[in-house]
């Protein structure tokens, strides 16, 4: 490696680890009480649905997941509620600081005295997904948000649900960037900075200059930040997955829900406890499988960008990665990308 990357990677690490901060997790992480035994029995007690929480970074396949496992008869799962997965408090549920007052005065029999921010949070949580649940029969809720704070959802969701299950499923970091900048490119123009706006418009009037790897649709600050949260994301939630949760914990790959759906999902309907096998099941997935209605919107709204590049597969970095891409990557993720098997050394 030629002395000038060597000084050029050193320096992105040192970014990285300003990025994502020097404290152990335990003390990023907001302060939120833990539920008492006695307070989880009563939530459960009141709102007796099974729950679980589907977590993956930004573009990861945590849509086509939630599609899925719906399928069940007993099982339904929705989208973003974002209990667990902005950067502040979820006890913001909780909306100000007269409530906390009244919640908390002395004269206040109904509380014993206990602080009741975060099983009002439960409840909360609760009555939104039961009642969507029950209206569709179904006795097994789920929530499925990108968590794009990381280990601090994980740390979050235990609080909360200590006795729900958290499924996370895992993409190719350079795939999930790319993804992650065309939905930018696509979804939020009017939030695109002057340099991001002209990235979008180059690829419009001539995307060859893209495909062909003469110009990245990266800038360098967006391609640092995308490698050091994916890497991030990755090692703290299923690092925290396994050690808050244990056997409540499941993780899977995008790319190998992709290779065999019917195995793996039903994987995952024995984990949450249901009968993987119902009539109708392998034809159901497939068909499911088949129909990407994320990509037919995208290709409506904006197809001059999109209409080149396959949404939802794997690998489609390798058409659009620049040598520059790859070295940031190789630089600030490579090691994650090692460990759940995307490349067996640092030579790509």
């Amino acid at each position: 490696m030629l002395p000038q990357i060597k000084i050029l990677n050193r320096f992105r690490y040192w970014l990285a680890h300003r990025i994502l901060g020097s404290l152990p997790l335990e003390l990023q992480s907001a302060e939120l009480s833990l539920l008492t035994p006695a307070q989880l029995e009563e939530a459960q007690a009141l709102f007796s649905m099974p729950k679980f929480f589907i977590f993956g970074y930004p573009r990861s396949g945590t849509t086509l997941l939630m599609r899925l496992i719906s399928l069940h008869p007993q099982v339904h799962c929705n989208r973003e509620a974002h209990f667990f997965t902005h950067a502040g408090d979820p006890t913001g549920f909780i909306p100000d600081s007269k409530s906390q007052q009244w919640l908390e005065r002395k004269s206040n029999r109904w509380t014993y005295g206990q602080h009741l921010e975060t099983p009002l949070v439960r409840l909360i949580a609760d009555f939104i997904m039961e009642r969507e649940a029950r209206r569709l029969g179904k006795t097994i809720v789920g929530d499925k948000t990108p968590n794009a704070n990381a280990g601090q959802a994980v740390q979050y969701m235990h609080s909360i649900y200590p006795d729900a299950r958290l499924i996370y499923i895992v993409r190719d970091g350079r795939d999930a960037a790319l993804s992650h900048r065309f939905q930018h490119f696509i979804d939020q123009p009017n939030f695109l900075n002057r340099e991001d706006q002209r990235i979008r418009q180059d690829l419009i009037r001539n995307s060859s200059h893209f495909f062909e790897k003469k110009k990245s649709v990266f800038t360098q600050s967006v391609i640092d930040n995308e490698a050091c949260s994916w890497a991030k994301n990755v090692s703290e939630t299923h690092d925290l997955g396994q050690k808050l949760f244990r056997d409540r914990y499941i993780w899977l790959r995008y790319e190998d829900l992709l290779g065999s759906p019917g195995e793996h999902i039903s994987q995952l309907w024995t984990f949450l406890g249901v009968d993987p096998e119902f009539p109708d099941m392998e034809s159901q997935v497939k068909t499911k499988l088949a129909y990407n209605p994320g990509a037919e919107a995208q290709l409506e709204k904006e197809g001059e960008l999109v209409r080149n590049l396959q949404r939802g597969t794997k690998g489609n970095w390798r058409e659009i990665f620049t040598l520059r891409d790859r070295q940031v990557f190789k630089a600030l993720a490579g090691t994650a990308l090692i460990d759940w098997n995307y490349e067996k050394d640092f030579n790509w």
